[in-house]
C-alpha cells in the first residue's frame, strides 16, 4: 500500500471516545484502520475544566473508567497495536481541535451519550468535521444495504474545483483494501457548466464539458495507484443526492471541506453537510484549500 506523506508525519490516528455505543463503534473502525496503515492509535477523552455535580474526583474517574474500557476493546480487536489513551481536561471541542494539529486521522462516533436518539448528527462530530486540522471519519451504524460486492470507496468530486487532498485520501483508502474499487462521483447539473451570458449549449455539449472537468480533476491519479480499480460516475442532478445514493454501498464516502483563507465564511459546504447528516455508512471529511 502506498503511504502519503501526511501519513508518514503523522504516525497515529485518535480515536474519540464518551463510553456510548456510537463511541466503541468509531473505536472499533479506527482500530481496524490504525492496523491497516500501520499506525499508532490514540484513545481521547476530553472532560470538562469545570466540575459536573459529582465533583473532580468523580469526572476523573468516570474519565479513566472509560479510557480504561476503550482500552481493553482496542486491545482484544488488534493484539500487538501500539496503543496510547489520553485524559483531557478541557472542552471536547478544543481538545479534537488540538488532536487534529498531529494526528493524521479522527475518528469519531456519530452521535455522544448526551445525544437525541431523534438527531442524526451529534454536534461535536459536526463540530470536528468542520473545524479540524485533519480528516474526520464519522463512523455510524449502517443503514440498508450491506457494502457491496466488490466493496467501494466512494469519492465526491466537483470537476470545476480540482482537491488533490481529497482524491489522495479517497486512492489511499482504497489501496488499503485489496479488492476495493473506488468510485469518483461527480454530480453536476446541467446550469453548473454553462456560462451566464454565454452561447447556447446543447445538453451534449454541457455533458461534454463536465466530462472534460471530470477527467481534469481526476488526471494521474490511476498511474499513481495502479493496484486500484477506478470507476468515474457522472450522475446528473444535486451532488450530494448522488453521493448520499453511492454510499450505500461504501466501505466509507469521502467528501472535501475547503479552509478558508481566513477564518471567517462557511466551514462546512452543504454537500459535505448533507452526506454527513444522510449517508448511509461511514463519512471522511477532508480539509483542503
Amino acid at each position: 500500500m502506498a503511504h502519503s506523506d501526511a501519513s508518514s508525519a503523522r504516525p497515529h490516528i485518535t480515536a474519540a471516545v464518551d463510553g456510548s455505543a456510537h463511541a466503541d463503534e468509531a473505536l472499533r473502525w479506527a482500530v481496524d484502520e490504525a492496523a491497516r496503515r500501520g499506525l499508532a492509535l490514540r484513545i481521547l477523552h476530553a472532560w470538562p475544566p469545570l466540575a459536573a455535580h459529582g465533583g473532580r474526583d468523580t469526572d476523573r474517574a468516570e474519565s479513566r473508567r472509560i479510557l480504561g474500557d476503550a482500552d481493553l476493546l482496542a486491545r482484544d480487536s488488534a493484539p500487538g497495536l501500539a496503543i496510547a489513551t489520553v485524559d483531557a481536561v478541557d472542552t471536547v471541542g478544543a481538545a479534537l481541535t488540538a488532536e487534529s494539529e498531529s494526528a493524521a486521522l479522527l475518528v469519531l462516533g456519530s452521535r455522544g451519550r448526551g445525544g437525541f436518539r431523534s438527531l442524526l448528527l451529534g454536534s461535536t462530530s459536526l463540530t470536528a468535521a468542520s473545524v479540524a486540522r485533519c480528516p474526520v471519519v464519522v463512523v455510524r451504524a449502517r443503514s440498508g444495504d450491506a457494502p457491496s460486492a466488490p466493496p467501494e470507496v466512494v469519492v465526491g468530486v466537483d470537476g470545476r474545483e480540482p482537491a488533490d487532498a481529497v482524491l489522495a485520501f479517497a486512492f489511499e483508502e482504497a489501496a488499503a483494501r485489496p479488492g476495493t474499487r473506488l468510485r469518483i462521483v461527480h454530480g453536476w447539473r446541467p446550469e453548473d457548466w454553462t456560462l451566464p451570458g454565454g452561447p447556447v449549449f446543447t445538453r451534449a455539449d454541457v455533458e461534454a464539458r463536465a466530462d472534460r472537468g471530470l477527467a481534469e480533476a481526476t488526471a494521474g491519479w490511476s498511474e499513481k495507484y495502479p493496484q486500484v480499480d477506478v470507476v468515474r460516475d457522472r450522475a446528473s442532478g444535486p451532488p450530494a443526492t448522488a453521493l448520499v445514493r453511492s454510499s450505500a454501498g461504501a466501505v466509507v464516502t469521502v467528501v472535501g471541506r475547503r479552509v478558508p483563507a481566513t477564518s471567517l465564511g462557511l466551514r462546512l459546504s452543504p454537500v459535505a453537510h448533507a452526506v454527513l447528516l444522510h449517508a448511509h455508512g461511514p463519512v471522511a471529511v477532508v480539509p483542503h484549500r
